[in-house]
């Protein structure tokens, strides 16, 4: 990998750990082992190198919906696949980025505050979008309001990480996702 590469990659894991407020430049350069100006040759700027990670982290992050998405035909199994997720963070002892990036949206310069919240608005259309269709194939009980119902699932995901981060115990077995589910299913599809 690139020296910009690894700076990313553990960039990345600083601020789904320490948050963005929390680590420098010092921590990254100790890090890879580089000098904190070969850092800056590559990102001037802490809000450049953010930006960078949440570009970088959306990139890969869609590309995961699509996939899903792909290779998912049943509603129940995309949303059960969009909660792996979180699990898969929280098993490397990460918070989701998105809500490690809220955490702090106060001390986050504006282009991260916007960042954030369209990324927020990702999670949220690409649920609803899902709870919809769900809905119209006749899996998802249509008496339900799709757009609380994406609201709760983002809820309950990220806000289980946290809990989770701060008690350091199973993630995927405390979550209670599997309780929203069963509780989406129309009764033909339940099991």
């Amino acid at each position: 990998m690139s020296t910009r590469s690894d700076l990313l990659a553990s960039a990345e894991i600083l601020l789904r750990t320490k948050g963005y407020a929390a680590f420098s430049y010092a921590d990254l350069a100790e890090e890879i082992g580089i000098k904190k100006a070969s850092i800056h040759h590559h990102f001037p700027t802490k809000e450049g190198l953010a930006i960078a990670i949440v570009e970088s982290y959306l990139f890969r992050f869609k590309n995961q919906l699509e996939s899903i998405d792909d290779t998912h035909p049943l509603i129940i199994d995309r949303l059960n696949a969009f909660a792996l997720m979180f699990a898969h963070s929280s098993e490397s002892a990460l918070l989701p980025l998105c809500g490690a990036l809220a955490a702090e949206l106060s001390a986050l310069p504006e282009s991260l505050k916007e960042m954030t919240r369209d990324f927020f608005e990702i999670h949220l259309n690409w649920l609803h979008a899902n709870i919809v269709r769900g809905q119209k194939a006749g899996e998802l009980k249509t008496e339900l309001d799709n757009v609380k119902v994406a609201r709760l699932i983002l809820n309950t995901l990220e806000g289980g990480s946290f809990v989770s981060w701060a008690l350091n115990d199973n993630y995927q077995h405390f979550s209670g996702i599997d309780f929203i589910l069963d509780g989406l299913r129309t009764t033909g599809t339940q099991h």
